[in-house]
């Protein structure tokens, strides 16, 4: 079995390894596998380091960040010190089932896998948070559908992106890409961004239904900023992804769609929010154009050019033939 680099970051999230770390503890280390445990601590104030070293002291790698900056830069800081074959990502707020890890090991006997998805229910219920995710495309915005899973169970089912919370990658693909866009600090739509590269690059995302792990919703990021300020990050974000990842007269059609749809749009309904995310992308384009290209000489350098749009289609085909469930 591959060894397995497990990356937590962690802001201010003492109250969450109070309750579920040691369950996550217990459920890794009696893999039979080499792990090791890396917690990064996103300067926090609220007595999270001093509670990991009095009760886990060597048994994890514990990285202090001095400045708090985001889910991005926090967990690629994890990864560069990763040295296992395998990286599971694990957010504080997560429970695992005994035997998750175990049911994920199959998709890496394929070399073209980038990393592999459990399904997510909730903490105190069985209602599903996240599964597999088929993208669409409406007018040049592009989206994910709803959730889904294939009835077959022994087909390996894709999915557009994984979630940052729960999915197990090759450690040196996900290298390969430099991990996680920092641009998207300090969260939302990094782990997509993250997985339409991987795709990018000719390699598969898969969602596994029968790993099942638990979710205390939205735990890591509720305490964080008011509403208004969440939604101006989700939607700047979202602008990332598409300026990083359309090409061409695409790009063009999307620019003029968010400026008819989003922009004036909101400002008529007054979400204000919109228009301060896209003064947000505009201001950051130097640097969302330097991103782009280092990319796309990635791109060359692995004999790739497959485009977002062939991403959306290439999944579609894949389970074109079989029989979906919608959730």
């Amino acid at each position: 079995m591959k060894s397995i680099s497990v990356i937590i970051p962690n802001y201010n999230g003492k109250h969450l390894f109070e309750k579920y770390f040691n369950h996550n503890f217990q459920v890794l280390t009696s893999i039979d596998t080499e792990v090791e445990i890396i917690v990064i601590d996103d300067a926090s104030t609220d007595g999270s380091v001093e509670y990991l070293q009095q009760h886990y002291g060597d048994s994890i790698t514990l990285l202090k960040k001095e400045t708090n900056s985001g889910f991005s830069e926090t967990c690629n800081l994890g990864i560069k010190q990763a040295n296992m074959d395998l990286i599971f990502l694990l957010n504080t707020d997560v429970t695992l089932e005994p035997g998750y890890l175990e049911k994920l090991y199959k998709f890496f006997e394929k070399e073209d896998t980038f990393g592999v998805m459990g399904r997510i229910i909730g903490m105190d219920d069985d209602l599903i948070r996240e599964a597999a995710r088929e993208p669409r495309i409406m007018g040049r915005k592009i989206k994910s559908s709803d959730l889904f899973h294939l009835q077959n169970m022994d087909a390996f089912t894709p999915t557009f992106y994984l979630s940052g919370a729960n999915a197990l990658m090759d450690t040196k693909k996900l290298k390969t890409i430099n991990g996680f866009n920092e641009m998207f600090n300090p969260y939302y739509g990094e782990d997509q961004e993250l997985s339409i590269r991987a795709w990018r690059m000719g390699w598969k995302c898969y969602y596994e239904h029968n790993a099942v792990c638990r979710h205390e919703v939205m735990a890591s990021t509720k305490n964080h900023n008011h509403k208004r300020a969440i939604k101006r990050i989700h939607f700047r974000n979202r602008y990332y992804v598409h300026y990083l990842h359309l090409q061409g007269s695409d790009l063009a059609l999307w620019h003029l769609q968010i400026l008819l749809c989003d922009v004036m749009l909101g400002a008529f309904t007054c979400q204000f929010y919109k228009i301060e995310a896209y003064r947000d992308f505009l201001s950051n384009r130097k640097g969302l154009r330097i991103k782009k290209s280092a990319f796309n000489r990635q791109m060359k350098k692995n004999h790739s050019n497959i485009g977002i749009l062939d991403v959306i289609d290439n999944i579609k085909m894949m389970i074109k033939y079989q029989h979906v469930i919608k959730l």
